[in-house]
């Protein structure tokens, strides 16, 4: 258990790192020294988790897709409100999120998946709920409509970074919503919608701050008082004799680049 817990910190480790890698440089620029410096991890551990770049960068696209649920209880409308505003939101305070955005514009997997599958099929979705229960028109599609408001996001986001740094952006999105909602849906939901989103999405974030780190006070107190967990020295990052399972498969972290890695690096690092 000790092995895949560091195997899966080391996974996590890269990811992030290469998430405010290709955040700062984009795709093509990003190097996978540079990836391997902020991780502090070993290139064994990273060709251990992943092929290439491009396998670095698809897991980044899926994580990014995690940034944002749709609530099924309620209004569909709503759902879909919040979570454009949920996802406005990270774009400007979370690196996965700019990372996963940035590569999708710059069309990376343009052999691979549409990088905007998921999120439009999502929005699709919702509104197909929104029809049943009576929100949606029933004349429009769901996917002709989840298209355009995918589309509409995007480019307002990419106007809002241009503009202010994306710190407009959940006003544009609110607009956004107010130009879309009436070609969609009936009168009487619209009066009930707040393109805004219901929460206070600061707030929120404040307050898992603040808990998280409480939580890691009291953490530290406890391991002084010597009634914390015995420290893992093994479990460092890229430490010289580092093992450990890829998350649900049995296997090692080699220290050592494993053969074909220097192909793989040739066509990914910078």
């Amino acid at each position: 258990m000790a092995k895949q817990a560091r195997a899966v910190q080391t996974w996590r480790s890269i990811v992030d790192a290469a998430a405010s890698v290709f955040d700062d440089y984009g795709y093509e620029r990003a190097a996978i020294s540079e990836i391997l410096r902020r991780a502090k991890v070993t290139k064994g551990a990273l060709y251990f988790h992943f092929a290439s770049k491009e396998a670095i960068a698809q897991a980044i696209m899926d994580e990014q897709t995690s940034t944002v649920e749709f609530e099924q209880e309620g209004s569909p409308l709503q759902s879909l409100v919040d979570g454009g505003q949920q996802f406005a939101f990270a774009l400007r305070h979370n690196a996965m999120a700019r990372a996963g955005t940035r590569l999708s514009i710059e069309g990376v997997f343009l052999g691979g998946p549409h990088p905007w599958g998921d999120w439009i099929d999502a929005t699709a979705r919702m509104l197909e709920l929104g029809q049943e229960r009576g929100e949606v028109f029933p004349q429009i599609d769901p996917m002709v409509s989840a298209k355009i408001i995918v589309a509409s996001f995007t480019g307002i986001q990419l106007v809002s970074e241009a503009d202010t740094g994306r710190a407009d952006l959940r006003e544009q999105v609110a607009e956004m919503w107010r130009h879309i909602l009436p070609s969609i849906a009936h009168p009487g939901v619209i009066a009930h919608i707040k393109p805004e989103g219901r929460v206070d999405l600061a707030a929120q974030a404040r307050e898992k701050a603040e808990r998280e780190e409480q939580e890691a006070r009291i953490a530290a107190e406890a391991k002084e008082a010597g009634s914390g967990p015995a420290a893992d020295t093994g479990s460092r990052p890229g430490g010289g004799s580092a093992r450990g399972t890829r998350a649900g498969q049995a296997g090692d972290e080699g220290d050592e680049e494993p053969a074909g890695a220097g192909v793989a690096a040739a066509g990914g690092a910078a």
